[in-house]
């Protein structure tokens, strides 16, 4: 399936800034939508697609450093370009830590934006990616038994399969099958694609529900 198109969403309380600000996006074949306010923004619908939002600082009702800290506390992850005609070290600083692609202060060179805009969209590419990935991921690990989900936790641990059957009470021989079906489900190839997953997916490995005891820890 190909990617659906990018869109740029631009905040700016300022008519004449937006359209300039549209122009300029339209001349490198993207799609833009306009928005006065912040509020404007979340009651707009957001297709699924890789997107970046251009936001301009002073907003009316909330700065856009403010905006940015909802926006995350609403779990809404869309790189952020801000535009200012009055920035500071200080702003800069808060809107970088919090995750921000760039910050542009007014008048800026459309050569600046446009890189930055570039650099946003291939950012939410790759969490858009990922977020994908780890699903399938999600999806796999739960289709295992709960005797799977055990062997899967200890296998990533590095124990060789004589090891995990005197810690679950079985034969050798019933952990290699559970094994061979764990790394059939997961689509893993190698022992180091089951570790990589288990990282992906934040598992805590090493750790028996129900069948016995064993140390915990994380991998990744």
């Amino acid at each position: 399936m190909s990617e659906p198109a990018p869109i740029v969403f631009v905040v700016d309380d300022e008519p004449s800034v937006r359209r300039a600000i549209k122009r300029l996006i339209e001349s490198e074949g993207l799609r833009v939508e306009l928005f006065g306010s912040a509020q404007e923004f979340l009651q707009g619908s957001r297709p699924d697609a890789p997107s970046c939002l251009v936001l301009d600082i002073k907003l009316p009702g909330i700065s856009g450093l403010d905006f940015q800290r909802q926006l995350a506390d609403c779990g809404i992850r869309i790189p952020i370009i801000f535009i200012t005609g009055h920035g500071d070290i200080p702003m800069t600083v808060r809107a970088m830590k919090a995750g921000a692609v760039e910050f542009l202060t007014k008048p800026f060179r459309d050569r600046d934006l446009e890189d930055a805009i570039q650099l946003a969209l291939e950012r939410d590419r790759t969490r858009r990616h990922d977020e994908s990935e780890i699903a399938v991921l999600k999806e796999r690990f739960d289709s295992l038994t709960p005797r799977e989900t055990e062997i899967f936790r200890l296998v990533v641990t590095g124990r060789p399969n004589k090891q995990i059957a005197a810690e679950l009470g079985t034969s050798e021989i019933t952990i290699k099958v559970h094994r061979a079906s764990v790394m059939r489900k997961m689509q893993a190839e190698y022992l180091a694609d089951l570790v990589r997953m288990a990282g992906r997916l934040h598992l805590p490995v090493g750790q028996l529900s129900s069948s016995g005891t064993s140390s915990s820890r994380s991998v990744g």
